[in-house]
This record gives C-alpha cells, structure tokens and sequence, in this order.
C-alpha cells in the first residue's frame, strides 16, 4: 500500500468521458463550462482516461485544470490503452462509443514500457506534470491473464518511485476487480455500474476483499448510464450502456415510488446510497452539461431520512 496519506477525494467526483464526447460531440465550451460547474460546486476530483474520445478528454481536462492551482485537486487516468496514429485514416470517426475523428487507434499494452508511456503520454495531453492516481483500465476486455500479470506490478513499480500516490484498477466487471485486489498491491478500485440503489453484485466478493486488504472503492457509474438518472425511469432510457430490460425497469421504478413516499428524489438516493458503505471512497458522476453537474452536486447535498433506506431494505430492494 502506498505509505504517503491517503488521496482525500471528497464525496463527489467528476468523470469526463462525456466531455471526450461520449456518444455525441460536445464543444470545447460547454465541456469547460461543464468542468467550471463542477469546480465551483466544490468537486475537486477528475477522473479521465486515454480512452474518452482517444485523448480528447484528456485535453480538455488539462486544460481546464492548468488554470486552477494545482495542489487543490485530485486527477487520475488510466493506462493499457496506447493511442497510436491511425495508419488507415480516411477520414472515418471512432467505432468505440466516441464522436471523434478515428485518426487514432487504441493498442492493449500493459507491459512496464506501455504502462509508463501511456503515463507520458497523458501528461503531455494534460500538460500537467503529474497525476495522483493511475488505473490499469478494463484489462478483461483485452487479455486479463496479461493484463493483470503485467499491468499490476508496472503500477506497483510507478507507486514505489513516487511517481503517482495511489493506483487502482477501473473495470466493469466486479470479479475481475477482486482478483485484481486479490492478485495486486492496490490502493483503489474503480467499479463501474455494481454497486448502486438498482444492483449490488460488488457485494458478494469485490467489497469483502477490499475491506480485507484495505482498499478502497471509488464507485462511478451510479445512475446505471442514466436509468436512476430520472425519478421517473422509463423504457426509452438507457441501463448499463444498452435497452432497460423490464424486469429492471419495474425494479427501478419501485425504487421510485418508494423514495417519492418519502419526499426524495430517486437521483438523490442513487448518487447517497453508495457511499453510505465503508469502503467507498468517493462516487463519480460524469456529464456534460453544467446544469446537470450542479444538480448532481446539490443532490449529493440533499438531505435523505433515515426511514427511506430502512423502508428499502424492508421492501428487499437494497441489502439489510
């Protein structure tokens, strides 16, 4: 573990894949308007990665922080993907979920070199000269074996010479996070969508392992890509990046109504609801539109009854 104090995250956080247009292009000034929200709500953790909108995010971000003293934040990003130049770019845009010109190409490298030239390579795109935290990103959708045999001990090795204070690993999946608790010397895991007010698979082996070996859990993705997102869920939204199966969204209701009996809103329970839990360190929350961002914020703030969680674990809609 890493012997400097622990990153003070705060409560909330910021994920900026959606200013490396995430689904849509966003421009560079509601991206910085976005960012400027969140700074002036009090956030003062970043999160970004190579991979949001191949380096765009990254940019942006940088950017944005370069005008802000640097000892008042918190950023990490991520490492396993390189971007390299496109040897066949014709002018198409990226195939992986960003709208982006594809003049770049995502290459799976989580040797000690790759780990250490991505790390160079973002903090030229950020042009700043160092980050707090370093994620070994998605391994299992590449090469697991490698990834987490490679990967891990290369961003133990970054820790050791002081190069970044804490580093983690951020995936989806929750049995790929505990072994990579299991398997490394890890200070963070970055779980996404499975541990929120809909779904807790985190539970069953992830958070065990962390409070065993005092790693602590940074949860992002708690509106499940945007189904909590509304008190009013709805077939038409999106759950875990595809269509809301209906059992889902009869359960995202009811979650709905119970906290609506209550006086709350479902985006306030989903943003409090994980970070009532001892391991989590922060909740992150991306989007790119500033309103939003300050709703996020006041949310966080929002005061919940102690009733409205006791009337969900009655109910079997959140654990005991």
């Amino acid at each position: 573990m890493s012997p400097e104090p622990r990153v003070e995250f705060g409560t909330l956080g910021f994920g900026c894949a959606s200013i490396g247009n995430l689904y849509k292009a966003v421009s560079d000034e509601a991206a910085e308007a976005a960012l400027e929200a969140a700074w002036q709500s009090g956030i003062r953790y970043f999160d970004t990665a190579p991979h949001y909108g191949l380096g765009l995010s990254e940019r942006r971000l940088g950017a944005f922080l370069q005008t802000k003293p640097r000892d008042e934040f918190i950023i990490s990003t991520k490492v396993g993907r390189l971007l390299e130049p496109n040897p066949g770019y014709a002018g198409g845009r990226d195939q992986e979920g960003f709208d982006v010109p594809d003049d770049l190409i995502r290459r799976f490298d989580p040797s000690a070199d790759g780990v250490r030239r991505s790390l160079d390579d973002s903090l030229e795109r950020l042009g700043l000269d160092r980050v707090d935290v370093l994620y070994l990103h998605d391994p299992d959708v590449y090469d697991l074996e490698r990834g987490l045999g490679e990967g891990l001990p290369a961003l133990t090795a970054l820790r050791d010479e002081g190069l970044v204070r804490e580093i983690g690993v951020g995936v989806n999946d929750a049995a790929v996070a505990a072994r990579a608790v299991r398997e490394g010397d890890l200070d963070l895991v970055m779980i996404a969508g499975r541990y929120t007010l809909l779904e807790q698979p985190a539970l069953d082996d992830l958070f065990p392992a962390c409070a065993e070996r005092d790693v602590r859990v940074v949860d992002a993705a708690v509106f499940n890509s945007g189904l909590l997102a509304t008190s009013s869920p709805a077939s038409s939204g999106t759950y875990n990046y595809g269509a809301v199966p209906a059992d889902v969204l009869d359960r995202a209701r009811e979650l709905a109504a119970v906290c609506a009996a209550h006086g709350v809103e479902l985006p306030a329970a989903a943003l409090q609801f994980p970070a009532r839990h001892p391991v989590v360190a922060t909740v992150v929350v991306g989007t790119a539109k500033a309103d939003s961002v300050r709703q996020n914020a006041e949310r966080m703030r929002a005061p919940i009854p102690d009733e409205l969680w006791a009337d969900l674990a009655r109910r079997g809609l959140i654990p005991a």
